[in-house]
């Protein structure tokens, strides 16, 4: 669930007998939560709303999740292995990357 470029983080609490969600990607903590998949993505959209409002009155500016990019330095040796291994399987270097860091999940 996406809403304003925020992604939601979301898992069932068998306790409380709903869908507890947070905004995912952010260092500041906010939740919410929903009995329905309907009142969880409108609690999801508000507690963004608030967040970036609340963020707007304390004059802060309002985390943003990632962008999906990041540098990477590796030897010269491990690039080179990298670049192989992409090639060999008819992947860019980034996609080959990107596999590969997704098996860490």
């Amino acid at each position: 669930m996406t809403y304003k470029g925020y992604a939601a983080r979301i898992e069932y609490s068998d306790e409380d007998e709903c869908f507890v969600g947070h905004i995912a990607g952010i260092r500041d903590v906010v939740g919410f939560h929903g009995d329905s998949v309907a009142a969880l993505k409108a609690a999801f959209e508000e507690a963004v709303d608030d967040y970036l409002d609340t963020c707007a009155k304390l004059d802060k500016e309002p985390q943003r999740p990632y962008s999906g990019k990041f540098m990477l330095r590796v030897s010269p040796e491990i690039h080179a292995h990298a670049a192989t291994m992409a090639e060999a399987r008819g992947l860019s270097l980034n996609a080959w990357a990107a596999e590969a860091l997704s098996h860490y999940r």
